[in-house]
């Protein structure tokens, strides 16, 4: 005897996506396992933001693309884990708290140039040092803001928002340190006879200097995974620019140019502890360890080209307080750590 229309159960909407999970049925948000003994604001914030049929949902993914893949795949990269959501970010940055350090750091740059401008501060400079700062910081901000762009394209690939709100932070970080290089030049520029604040471009375009790094960055530009800190990022920046810049009589550059040290740390402690959680996994560990050092293997002879083609820069000031060997070995010993840390294999190029 055939179904009649009294005998069909209507499915209600709600058990349509909501499956019966720990503390479903609570008022105090316990959906989640904390990484502390209580719930932070980031977590509330940033944890499952985005559904997940492994974990909350009874139906697959409702959206997907052309070809059948969900809205969020985890093939989207080589690496594997058990469980995506076990990450939380070191620095817990999230849309408010991301904002605010944002803004006190332009903040903080905009008052420092004001005030070095009102004293006259960059007619000071030495001479020789104002075509370094013209030439290769100018040069420089472009490698900030390809990286910046790779990582914005690479955030989309996160199975989490916790990972994706990470690379976005990262990338934000670099796009903003990028246009702050920027402003700094058109500004100091404004104060010294003859300043050539378009020059940067030329020299990254077609100087020798930048050219192994140009490669690098437009490698990582279509790559989906990539290294350049600490090997060339750090290098110039912590290296050169933040040592060397006050026996010129610049004080201002290192200013502007530590709030992206400050940021290569937090996105650094980041970095470490996704890769921490990959390597360590139970059950995917051995195999996330083969693809990290294919990675590390692919790009450190190309960051160290890049690095070395740099070494030029270390002789033009007048005053030479920083050495491009010490540097080198900074950057290398760095990236030698991370690996140690994480079980990889250090490339032959930087093993000690």
């Amino acid at each position: 005897m055939s179904e009649t229309k009294q005998d069909v159960q209507p499915v209600k909407s709600g058990a349509a996506g909501a499956a019966k999970f720990v503390g479903w049925d609570s008022r105090k948000y316990n959906y989640y396992q904390p990484k502390g003994r209580k719930a932070t604001h980031y977590e509330d914030m940033t944890l499952d933001v985005q559904p997940d049929p492994k974990r909350y949902l009874l139906q697959d993914w409702i959206i997907s693309f052309g070809d059948g893949t969900p809205t969020y795949s985890e093939k989207w990269t080589e690496a594997r884990s058990s469980n995506w959501h076990a990450f939380r970010s070191i620095d817990e940055e999230w849309e408010r708290t991301h904002y605010q350090r944002q803004s006190t750091i332009v903040g903080m740059i905009s008052q420092a140039i004001e005030n070095a401008r009102r004293s006259g501060a960059a007619q000071r400079f030495d001479k020789t040092w104002v075509k370094v700062l013209e030439k290769h910081l100018g040069a420089y901000k472009h490698a900030e803001f390809g990286l910046g762009t790779a990582l914005m394209h690479a955030q989309r690939y996160g199975y989490t928002q916790m990972i994706n709100t990470t690379i976005l932070t990262n990338a934000s970080y670099k796009l903003r340190f990028s246009q702050d290089l920027t402003l700094y030049l058109g500004d100091i520029g404004l104060d010294i006879e003859g300043f050539d604040a378009e020059i940067g471009k030329t020299q990254w375009l077609e100087d020798p200097i930048w050219q192994p790094t140009r490669k690098l960055i437009e490698t990582i530009g279509g790559a989906t995974d990539y290294l350049f800190e600490a090997m060339v990022g750090e290098l110039f920046r912590s290296g050169f620019f933040m040592q060397a810049a006050a026996a010129q009589n610049d004080f201002l550059t290192p200013t502007v140019v530590s709030s992206a040290e400050g940021d290569y740390q937090r996105n650094l402690a980041n970095t470490m502890e996704l890769l921490h959680i990959l390597v360590s996994d139970a059950e995917h560990g051995a195999h996330n360890k083969g693809v990290f050092n294919a990675w590390l293997h692919r790009y450190v002879d190309l960051a160290v080209t890049a690095a070395k083609n740099l070494q030029p820069i270390w002789s033009l000031p007048k005053t030479k307080v920083a050495s491009f060997e010490d540097a080198y070995a900074a950057a290398t010993n760095r990236v030698r750590t991370i690996a140690q840390q994480l079980g990889l294999t250090v490339p032959a190029s930087i093993a000690a």
